[in-house]
């Protein structure tokens, strides 16, 4: 797994196999205080992803019928817990797709306590294209390990000759959109759906 040195100095880490472990305690916590109007919740991201490196920050996604009324219905034990709303409320549209905008909404909370995981919690409605894509990009990569070091070697170059997060994600975004629609390919294929999602 090629991670250049220099991205110590700014935020890729190698994989750690106790990121997996991790999102399950927190998806049980999680699960504990959002009670039934949590419908579900997923570790989702690169740290999902065994042997992938990572931000050292694990995503999980809540699953929701309503995003307004969940999200005050959220707030409190969220906050309990140490996480903070923010004012992020949109996804990233892949490039091709012409769905409206607010087909890609979502309520966002971290958590950056010092001395614990970081955590992003990404709130989107169930059935909603940008909780598939999550679900999806997890998932496909799970099902070809050989791609896991491809896309961790891109990352880690880009990190280390941008130096800048949002410039990051901003140059990453395309290249999620290209494996997504690969990953699209293959979910027609074989039939993918997520589990536990009501057809």
């Amino acid at each position: 797994m090629f991670v250049p040195d220099s991205l110590a100095s700014t935020f890729i880490a190698a994989p750690d196999p106790a990121w997996q472990q991790q999102g399950a305690a927190l998806i049980h916590e999680l699960q504990a205080v959002l009670g039934p109007v949590a419908r579900r919740v997923d570790h989702i991201g690169s740290t999902s992803i065994p042997g992938m490196a990572a931000k050292p920050v694990l995503d999980l996604q809540v699953s929701v019928a309503d995003l307004d009324a969940a999200a005050a219905v959220f707030d409190k034990p969220l906050a309990a817990l140490g996480f903070c709303r923010r004012p992020y409320e949109r996804d990233h549209v892949p490039a091709g797709r012409d769905d409206p905008p607010d087909r890609w909404a979502k309520r966002y909370w971290n958590k950056r306590s010092a001395g614990e995981r970081h955590v992003n919690l990404h709130c989107r409605l169930a059935g909603s294209p940008n909780e598939r894509l999550a679900l999806l990009f997890r998932d496909w990569f799970r099902a070809h390990p050989p791609a896991v070091p491809a896309y961790a070697r891109f990352k880690g170059t880009l990190a280390a000759a941008v130096g800048d997060l949002d410039v990051y994600t901003d140059v990453k975004d395309p290249v999620v959109d290209l494996v997504v629609t690969i990953a699209e390919e293959w979910a027609a294929a074989t039939g993918w759906y997520p589990d536990g999602v009501d057809r």
